[in-house]
């Protein structure tokens, strides 16, 4: 049986398509934190520094669900990825421009560039953002910022197969795959990975 917020988003997503404002304005409310976490992990601090004050990752939510008739609804990882790839491809143009306006932003601010296709797989995310107490959200959002500075902190084979896993939720046999080593190296390099993120997170 499908989870309850699969079916309330595919209802949500049929009447964001047929321009229900109040379904595209709850769209994005559920789902804008969660994709503008998914972009973060994506972006280097630096980059990340510069760009999180512009509401760069709510914008792009507002186009993706304008151009919803290109989409074809599945699931919800599939929606998530959609979503999030959209508001990496306005990421993309907006380090564009600094680039034009800087020819050395490359050395400054690196960003790992994987590509701007909107057909996605499914991201397999936790889910949605609750809706719950303000002390709860404060206290995820401390969890998440914690996270995040964890991640930082990895080396960057280990940052991306724990992207690849835990964010993406790839199968070894899939990440081997794409990184190019076979399934038994994946499954030792998550396995260090995971020892490095949780003393880096406990260090937090």
């Amino acid at each position: 049986m499908k989870p309850a917020s699969d079916h309330n988003t595919r209802r949500l997503v049929a009447l964001a398509k047929e321009g229900d404002e109040p379904a595209i304005d709850q769209l994005c409310a559920v789902y804008g934190e969660r994709i503008r976490r998914i972009v973060r992990l994506r972006m280097d601090r630096k980059l990340r520094a510069k760009l999180d004050s512009v509401d760069v990752v709510q914008d792009a939510l507002v186009l993706a669900l304008d151009g919803l008739k290109d989409f074809t609804y599945k699931n919800e990882g599939d929606f998530l990825r959609w979503l999030s790839k959209i508001a990496e491809n306005k990421l993309f143009d907006i380090f564009d421009k600094f680039r034009a306006d800087k020819r050395d932003v490359h050395r400054e601010i690196p960003f790992k560039r994987e590509g701007r296709s909107t057909e996605g797989g499914a991201v397999g995310a936790a889910g949605p953002l609750d809706t719950t107490t303000p002390s709860v959200l404060l206290s995820r959002k401390e969890q998440l910022d914690r996270l995040e500075r964890a991640i930082d902190n990895l080396k960057p084979e280990y940052r991306e197969v724990v992207f690849l896993s835990r964010i993406e939720r790839l199968s070894q046999a899939e990440i081997a795959a794409k990184l190019g080593k076979s399934k038994g190296a994946v499954a030792m390099l998550l396995s260090r990975a995971l020892v490095a993120l949780t003393a880096a997170y406990e260090e937090g």
